[in-house]
C-alpha cells in the first residue's frame, strides 16, 4: 500500500476525530450535533475554520481557546490523533479488501466515540451504537453477506456474556458495556473473543493497581468499562485472527 494512501486515511481519520468530539460532547447532553457550529465551552464565541484544525490548531494555540484563553481539554487531540493512527492502521490491515477497510473504520470511529463519552459522563449512547452498526450492516451486505450469519451469532455470544455479568454484577456492569459488546460482536465477528479477553484483563490489571495504590476504598470505586472494551475491540480488529490462529495452533 503506497505511503500516499496511508496518510489520506490518516488524513480522513482525523478530520473523523475532530467530529466525533463534538458528537462526543453535545449528544450526551441532548444537543444537535450538525448545529451550531463549534463553539468556545467557556464563553460560547464561535470558532474560527482555521482554529478548528484537527491536532495543529490545538498545538498552535497552546491548548487555549483563542477567545478567552482559557484551558482546552486535550481530549480533543488525542481523540483525533488516535483516529488518524487507528483509520491508518486499519488501511494497512486491510489494504486488499475495501469493505474491511470501511467496516473497521467505522468500526474505531464509534470505539472512539464511546470511549470519549464513557469516560466524561459514564454514558454508552444508544444512537451512537445504533448507528455505526447500521452502517456496518449495510456495508456487510455490500460487501460480504455470507459472514451475517457469523456475525449475528457472535453479536448474541458477546451480548449474552456481558449480560449475564452484569446480571451477576450489577454494580460492576452496565448495560450500556453489554449493547457495545453485542455491537462488537457483529464487527468482529469470532474475533470478538479475544477482543473480550483483552477488555476483562485490561479492566482486571488496572483494578488490582487500583486496589495495591488506594487499598479497600478502591473497591467501591466504579470505573468506566467502555474504554477497556475499545482496547479489546481494536486489538481484535487488528490481530484478532492471529490470536485465535496461534491459540489453535498452540493447544
Amino acid at each position: 500500500m503506497s505511503a500516499a494512501l496511508i496518510l489520506l486515511a490518516g488524513l480522513t481519520g482525523a478530520i473523523v476525530g475532530s467530529f466525533l468530539t463534538v458528537v462526543a460532547h453535545r449528544l450526551p447532553r441532548g444537543e444537535s450535533v450538525v448545529a451550531p457550529r463549534s463553539q468556545c465551552p467557556t464563553c460560547g464565541v464561535q470558532i474560527a475554520a482555521y482554529d478548528n484544525v484537527p491536532v495543529l490548531s490545538w498545538v498552535l494555540l497552546r491548548g487555549r481557546s483563542r477567545c478567552c484563553s482559557e484551558g482546552i481539554s486535550g481530549r480533543y487531540p488525542l481523540a483525533e490523533g488516535s483516529l488518524a493512527v487507528l483509520f491508518a492502521a486499519v488501511a494497512v490491515r486491510f489494504h486488499d479488501d475495501l469493505g474491511a477497510a470501511l467496516l473497521g473504520m467505522v468500526f474505531v470511529a464509534m470505539l472512539v466515540t464511546i470511549t470519549l463519552t464513557d469516560l466524561e459522563r459514564r454514558i454508552i449512547p444508544n444512537r451512537v451504537l445504533v448507528v455505526a452498526t447500521a452502517i456496518g450492516l449495510f456495508v456487510v451486505a455490500l460487501s460480504d453477506p455470507s459472514s451475517l450469519p457469523e456475525r449475528v451469532a457472535a453479536a448474541a455470544g458477546a451480548g449474552g456474556l456481558l449480560f449475564a455479568a452484569a446480571l451477576a454484577y450489577p454494580g460492576g456492569m452496565g448495560m450500556g458495556d453489554v449493547k457495545l459488546a453485542a455491537a462488537m460482536g457483529f464487527f468482529l465477528g469470532v474475533a470478538v473473543l479475544p477482543a473480550l479477553l483483552v477488555a476483562l484483563l485490561a479492566g482486571s490489571l488496572v483494578g488490582i493497581a487500583m486496589i495495591v495504590r488506594e487499598g479497600g476504598a478502591a473497591r467501591k470505586r466504579a470505573i468506566p468499562f467502555g474504554p477497556f472494551l475499545a482496547i479489546g475491540g481494536v486489538t481484535g480488529l487488528l490481530a484478532g485472527q492471529a490470536l485465535i490462529d496461534a491459540y489453535l495452533t498452540t493447544f
